[in-house]
C-alpha cells in the first residue's frame, strides 16, 4: 500500500502539467482526424510526463498504463459514435453516396424545368452554368463542347445533374 501512495504523492508539478496538457492534445486530435500538430505535441508532452514522473521502470510502466487507458477509452468511444452513434446521423457529416432524392434538384419544381430554353453562361467543357428565366444553374453537357452565349435547352434532371443540350 505504500508504494501506491508513494505513486500517487510522487507526481510534480512539470509532469503533472505535461500530463493534463498531452491528455488534452490527444483529446483534440481524436476528434479531429490526422496526425497533426496536436498528436505530435501531445505525445511529446506524455512522454516528458512518464520521464518527469519516472523515478525507477516500475512507475514508468505503471504511468504509461495509466496514460494508455483513457486515451483507447476515448478513441474507442470516438469510433464507436462516428459509426453508428448521434454523429452518424447528422446532416453535417456527409454520406458516401447521394442520393437524387435527398437534393432540391428532384423535387417537381425542378423536374419542370426539363425542357426549358436559356443561355450558356460559360463555356460548357461539358460542366458550366447556363441561365434559365434569370435562373443561374450548374449544367452539364452529354460530353460535347458548347460555347459560351449559345442557346441551350434542359434536356434531363438526373440526382444532382441537369443535362443540358445546344439548340
Amino acid at each position: 500500500m505504500e508504494s501506491v501512495t508513494q505513486y500517487i504523492l510522487g507526481w510534480n508539478t512539470p509532469a503533472v502539467i505535461c500530463l493534463v496538457a498531452g491528455m488534452v492534445l490527444m483529446a483534440i486530435e481524436i476528434f479531429t482526424p490526422g496526425m497533426g500538430a496536436p498528436a505530435i505535441f501531445g505525445s511529446i508532452s506524455l512522454i516528458a510526463a512518464i520521464i518527469l514522473r519516472a523515478d525507477s521502470i516500475e512507475t514508468a510502466l505503471i504511468t504509461l498504463v495509466l496514460i494508455l487507458i483513457p486515451l483507447l477509452l476515448g478513441a474507442g468511444i470516438a469510433i464507436r459514435s462516428f459509426s453508428r452513434g448521434a454523429l452518424n446521423r447528422s446532416p453535417v457529416v456527409l454520406k458516401d453516396k447521394i442520393e437524387g432524392s435527398s437534393t432540391s434538384l428532384s423535387d417537381a419544381e425542378m423536374q419542370q424545368l426539363v425542357g426549358a430554353e436559356g443561355v450558356a453562361l460559360t463555356a460548357l467543357r461539358p460542366a458550366g452554368n447556363g441561365v434559365f428565366d434569370g435562373r443561374r444553374l450548374d449544367v452539364v453537357t452529354s460530353g460535347g463542347f458548347i460555347a459560351k452565349d449559345s442557346p441551350i435547352r434542359i434536356v434531363a434532371i438526373e440526382g444532382l445533374r441537369i443535362m443540358v443540350e445546344k439548340v
